[in-house]
């Protein structure tokens, strides 16, 4: 079962939850792990998530480092384009480490849908 990262600025947790129900039957496909708050939005959904701290606690180099370590096949991090972020710079160290992985990064509707279309098929 491929591993999918879930994470989505405070603007765009309900965005992530209508993402997360609209696509229900192909996000059971995928072990699921999210940031402190967006899997507790998404555990709500009815899906079994692993939580890491919030992203401003650390959540986002926990998942960088678990990109690092082959644990993560795909990150769905919906961010919020026009806010000013505290952590902007653990935002741009997972960002980075995504793309030195090879690891699909998705940031909106269109590329998410279209990557666990892809992880899913494989």
């Amino acid at each position: 079962m491929k591993t999918l990262a879930l994470i989505a600025h405070d603007g765009k947790k309900a965005e992530m939850v209508a993402f997360v129900k609209d696509n229900l039957e192909l996000m059971k496909k995928f072990k699921l792990v999210a940031t402190g708050t967006t899997g507790k939005y998404v555990e709500q959904a009815g899906l079994e998530v692993t939580r890491m701290e919030s992203g401003p606690q650390g959540g986002d180099a926990q998942i960088a480092a678990m990109i690092v370590n082959g644990q993560i096949d795909g990150v769905i991090f919906l961010r919020d384009p026009l806010g000013l972020h505290p952590h902007e710079p653990d935002i741009f160290m997972l960002l980075r480490i995504a793309d030195v992985h090879n690891i699909p990064l998705a940031t909106n509707f269109a590329s998410a849908k279209i990557l666990i279309q892809g992880l899913s098929a494989t």
